[in-house]
């Protein structure tokens, strides 16, 4: 007899948080979880905190994931290639963080029209408009004579930076931004980014994939210290440090 296939959770909208173990996901590794709920504030930091997020195109409800592997990049792993070297210590990118939230989260979801990224619908962008508003959705920015060039935008909770999406309009500028976000991350002693789902663009900067097991154990211990609320601000001496690497 064959063993019946999980289903997805249907989450009530009325409740906050009831999401059920990841370990009832489906077993495919994009490992969808749960159908409904809302994209509350509470809603998304409970799922965040149990290593669930949502993906899901306009015109489909709401769908919540727990990839299984999961893609992650350990801080003190980032691959920094021959020729990122040489973008970095050309000095034509000012980089910030926080400055232009909702212009790089709009430039994440006119990117990606063709890929997975239509996942960042208008009510995902008002969802992580309110997270950034309350601290914990940031923005790292790549700026090229005042004009925004390319960066990434995720949440962070504990010492862990849950990664969500990245632009680029200029060679590297995505890889600059997420080279300076770990640099400062280090500093702050944070222990990883989340990257989700693996591709070969995240392998060559040192992600690698764990089990979902693996990853929840990491989330449970990573995102219980104090999570760094509000505007972030770059130490202002990280790009002479890379400078010189």
């Amino acid at each position: 007899m064959q063993t019946p296939q999980p289903r997805p959770f249907f989450l009530d909208p009325r409740q906050c948080c009831d999401f059920p173990d990841v370990a009832t996901a489906l077993t495919d590794p994009d490992g969808l979880l749960a159908i409904g709920g809302d994209l509350s504030t509470a809603r998304l930091l409970a799922a965040y905190r149990q290593g669930i997020f949502p993906w899901y195109s306009a015109g489909q409800p709401i769908l919540w994931w727990s990839p299984n592997p999961r893609a992650v990049l350990f801080l003190d792993a980032l691959k920094i290639s021959r020729s990122l070297h040489k973008t970095l210590r050309r000095e034509h990118f000012n980089l910030r963080f926080d400055s232009a939230f909702d212009q790089v989260i709009n430039a994440c979801a006119s990117s990606r029209k063709d890929q997975r990224g239509t996942w960042i619908t208008q009510a995902m962008r008002h969802a992580y408009q309110r997270l950034h508003q309350e601290g914990y959705a940031h923005s790292v920015e790549v700026w090229q004579d005042n004009h925004l060039v390319g960066g990434l935008y995720g949440i962070s909770l504990g010492k862990l930076f849950f990664g969500e999406s990245m632009f680029s309009r200029q060679t590297d500028a995505s890889k600059v931004a997420l080279v300076y976000l770990v640099k400062q991350l280090q500093r702050w002693q944070f222990a990883l980014i989340d990257c989700q789902v693996q591709s070969a663009h995240l392998t060559s900067l040192g992600a690698v994939c764990l089990t979902r097991e693996q990853f929840i154990e990491n989330v449970t211990i990573f995102t219980q210290p104090p999570t760094l609320q509000g505007r972030w601000t770059m130490d202002p001496d990280i790009a002479q440090e890379l400078v010189m690497l």
